[in-house]
């Protein structure tokens, strides 16, 4: 199936990036989806891909055999039209043909769909929880979380009326204050869940979207391939503030990711030093 999205350049995505667009962001005139940067995007992309192909096949033998019908057996042309009612061999014809194409496409889309949520062997785990109207992040078993919101640049310019300058507007909205940070070449398993209302986490490169449900935890996986920023938006009306809900991913090479956790670990730890100094020797007096 790979092959295939290689074979139709007119419709093929739009990779190159302008001064006002990043990678992997959709751009003007684009007609097809994204490949994004991970296995499950490449999945979903080869799958539409594989289809389109299929569907480009029967258009053409349809209109083609309609077009044969109308131009060649005109009735101008003094054809007269046969009288029959009935065909059996036709009949098996095209209910058998769609019974094997819809075979042919239903057995890679189960088995993508079965890769696509199977988290097992994942090397991290990110809790994610909505909230009105920002994300919570939560690396667990690292004892580090983070809240990522609209940035306040952007807060304070829409709360204004202020209009974006041209320069600012391509970022307008779609910024936060704190990005989510991935490791890039790690399996990653998303725990994904909400406190007031349905929200839904959409980054479109990573190639999924999942529901954010009050009492329930879905899951999800990712692999980015790429360092880069990926953005998306929460996708699920949750509110007067739903359109101020922007998520944005940061992915890195492993070695910088592990030397940022660090330092979010050493901030979030408690100082010795902020321990009060009767507090500390009543602590090792009682010590055996």
């Amino acid at each position: 199936m790979g092959a295939a999205a290689m074979a139709l350049p007119m419709l093929a995505w739009a990779q190159a990036a302008t001064p006002d667009t990043e990678p992997y962001e959709p751009v003007r005139w684009q007609l097809n989806l994204t490949p994004g940067v991970t296995s499950t995007s490449q999945i979903a992309y080869d799958a539409h891909m594989f289809v389109l192909w299929i569907c480009v096949v029967i258009g053409v033998l349809v209109f083609g055999a309609m077009a044969v019908a109308i131009f060649k057996f005109r009735k101008s042309k003094g054809v007269v039209p046969a009288k029959f009612t009935h065909n059996t061999t036709a009949e098996v014809i095209w209910t058998t043909i769609p019974v094997i194409l819809l075979v042919v496409m239903a057995w890679p889309a189960t088995t993508g769909l079965i890769k696509q949520y199977d988290t097992r062997n994942s090397a991290m785990t990110v809790k994610v929880t909505g909230y009105q109207w920002l994300w919570k992040y939560e690396y667990l078993g690292e004892g580090v979380d983070i809240s990522s919101r609209l940035d306040r640049g952007s807060e304070a310019m829409r709360q204004s009326g202020q209009v974006p300058t041209p320069a600012q507007l391509p970022r307008y909205l779609r910024d936060v204050d704190n990005p989510l940070v991935l490791p890039v070449d790690t399996k990653i398993r998303f725990v994904i869940t909400a406190d007031d209302v349905i929200h839904s986490w959409w980054v479109p490169a990573l190639g999924w979207k999942q529901d954010a449900i009050p009492g329930i935890v879905n899951e999800a996986w990712t692999d980015i391939k790429e360092p880069g920023i990926y953005r998306g938006q929460c996708a699920e009306l949750c509110g007067k503030d739903h359109g101020f809900m922007p998520i944005v991913v940061k992915a890195v090479p492993k070695a910088e990711f592990a030397r940022w956790l660090a330092e979010r670990k050493a901030a979030a730890a408690p100082s010795v030093a902020a321990v009060p100094a009767a507090t500390a020797g009543a602590v090792v007096a009682a010590a055996p």
